[in-house]
């Protein structure tokens, strides 16, 4: 009996999704990063960046199909990701004085970890995007995708 709950024990805990885990502090790998945003800092209310602090709002977690269509991974590797709302002021300038969106507001942010890798893609847009890999290609409301490491 002992053994026969624990391998359901263990059955479920395969079968769980993982969370994934973007809060902390990252390091800017991408060229992209490291000259727009620099290392960021994420917690369960707030984003920072270059040492500026926006509010962030947990929105939904992203499916693998989704983090397929904008960060081009693998939908059968990819774990979960999420999508946040923000608000970036379009004439907020980071590095270098760069903004994340050009002349348009950033209002959301979506991440990815990959190992020990996070992606992170900025949308700017009233609604939510759409994470399909049309919606994506089509797409004037992603600003950019971003790398970071631990």
């Amino acid at each position: 009996m002992k053994q026969f709950l624990a391998l359901i024990a263990l059955s479920l805990a395969v079968a769980l999704p993982v969370k994934a885990q973007d809060k902390g502090y990252w390091r800017a790998s991408s060229q992209t990063a490291s000259s727009i945003t620099g290392d960021i800092f994420i917690t369960d209310a707030k984003l920072t960046m270059n040492f500026l602090a926006w509010p962030l709002v947990p929105v939904r977690a992203l499916k693998p199909v989704e983090i397929s269509a904008v960060f081009d991974a693998d939908s059968n590797v990819a774990q979960a990701g999420n999508l946040y709302h923000i608000s970036v002021a379009a004439d907020q300038r980071l590095l270098h004085k760069n903004t994340l969106c050009g002349k348009e507001q950033t209002q959301w942010m979506a991440t990815w970890i990959d190992g020990r890798n996070l992606h992170v893609a900025f949308f700017s847009g009233a609604t939510p995007p759409v994470f399909t890999f049309d919606a994506i290609r089509n797409s004037t409301d992603l600003c950019g995708t971003f790398l970071y490491t631990r």
